[in-house]
């Protein structure tokens, strides 16, 4: 395999320097009170290019392969906005609205019609220039890589869970890609759907865990304790009196005052996604009709369900994350075939949702996914690290880069972007390293 000069990759590492727009850093990015907004956080790569480990010497890139999470996107409906803003017509015609109260259903209408504009669902401007951005800095990280798929007119596999906002950002991802590189373009394969690898949740190999969230009466149970602390009555009223007179709010009887004060946190969560579409670009300032108190209590709630419904769960079940081997033996997969030398590909890149991405990395153990819960012990921010935000934002992703050194293939991976240590039975190749034997990774993983 013949790999390029140091000249080829300086003038490739150029061009993608080149690519990254000069309004590449958003203040959505950036978010205060991030965990606050659980899986619906923003994107923002977790290590800067310029201060990742060197390859021990010798070593030569060969291969890559992620799976990453769709960008930033808007609502997938608009039943948290109809809710609320039937609530507001309400308030208004009995002149029961707050200051902010007024201010509040004209800001939601405009939102809900941007949403709907983009469609249900879909990438956001924001969710497009994130995955394009992240493809970005993938090839200003191994320009050497790139440049050698280039000349040895290696392939790129890109592949999809086929829901549109995966694919839409695959193709960005692609498109990105062969943008740092013109001669990557003929080489990088049309988006392919696999519902088994990248939706396993919903497709033959999710049925016994489809069955665990519609019958398992001990997680109906925890939810409904965890929701129905007292807290959470004491929150809604708080959201929804800095709408409505408190009159208003007394009217409301407390399970809907719940759910109003769901929907207004929804909406909270989803702004910074949607920020490109606000008016000026300048966001929708969504922070104001919620303290930040009642937010970390609302994105509590949601990330207790995510930690109980896709997470690492109960300590005595793997039902919400061992679907997710079939993504993680794929993974070996392709760089066992690159060590075989039967594998034609120099790039596998993989689109899929949070319901991948959080099993994944439960599967995995990686960061803040490591430490299920007992009925005696449940979750709680207090109690265990793991957060939504953190683990699968909007375009989170998983990465392995592959090295060889005369027959020895070496793996580094990065997890939104940050080189990440395998779990703790894996062994480095040396104390502090982020690279690992591919033999010791098979081992760690049960596969030798």
């Amino acid at each position: 395999m013949n790999r390029v000069t140091p000249a080829l990759a300086t003038a490739v590492g150029a061009l993608v320097l080149t690519a990254l727009p000069a309004h590449a850093a958003t203040d959505a990015t950036h978010l205060p009170h991030r965990d606050s907004y659980g899986t619906k956080a923003t994107y923002a790569p977790e290590q800067s290019v310029h201060s990742y480990q060197r390859p021990p010497a010798g070593s030569t890139p060969v291969f890559t392969e992620n799976v990453s999470r769709h960008g930033s996107r808007s609502a997938t409906d608009g039943e948290d906005a109809d809710l609320i803003l039937a609530l507001w017509d309400k308030a208004e015609a009995a002149g029961r609205l707050t200051g902010k109260g007024e201010e509040f259903g004209p800001k939601v209408r405009a939102l809900q019609a941007a949403m709907a504009k983009i469609g249900y669902g879909n990438l956001s401007g924001l969710g497009k220039q994130e995955i394009q951005q992240t493809a970005v800095r993938m090839a200003k990280r191994l320009p050497s890589l790139f440049a050698g798929i280039a000349a040895d007119g290696e392939k790129i596999d890109v592949v999809s869970s086929g829901q549109g906002r995966a694919i839409d950002s695959a193709n960005l991802y692609a498109g990105a890609l062969a943008d740092t590189d013109p001669d990557l373009k003929p080489l990088i394969g049309a988006t392919r759907t696999d519902k088994n690898l990248l939706y396993f949740h919903k497709a033959d190999g999710g049925a016994a865990y489809r069955d665990y969230l519609a019958n398992d009466q001990r997680l109906a149970r925890t939810l409904a304790t965890i929701t129905e602390q007292p807290k959470t009555h004491k929150a809604a009223a708080g959201v929804l009196r800095r709408l409505f007179k408190a009159d208003f709010v007394a009217g409301i009887s407390s399970a809907d005052q719940v759910a109003a004060a769901q929907a207004v946190y929804n909406l909270y969560a989803i702004a910074p996604a949607m920020s490109q579409e606000s008016p000026d670009g300048k966001g929708w300032g969504m922070q104001r009709y919620i303290s930040s108190s009642d937010a970390a209590w609302f994105g509590y709630l949601s990330d207790a369900e995510d930690f109980y419904e896709k997470g690492p769960g109960f300590a005595d079940s793997d039902i919400t994350y061992k679907m997710a081997g079939v993504l993680l033996d794929d993974f070996f997969k392709q760089v066992e075939a690159k060590k075989a030398g039967t594998s034609t590909l120099g790039a596998e890149l993989r689109f899929t949702h949070a319901e991948e991405i959080i099993p994944l990395a439960a599967l995995m153990g990686l960061p803040g996914s490591t430490k299920p819960v007992t009925a005696a012990q449940p979750y709680t921010y207090a109690g265990n690290p793991w957060r939504g935000a953190e683990v699968a934002p909007l375009g989170s992703n998983i990465q392995w880069d592959v090295y060889e050194n005369n027959g020895r293939y070496l793996i580094r991976m990065l997890y939104n972007e940050q080189e990440t240590a395998f779990k703790t039975a894996c062994h480095p190749i040396a104390k502090g390293s982020k690279f690992y034997d591919l033999a010791e990774l098979e081992r760690c993983f049960g596969r030798s």
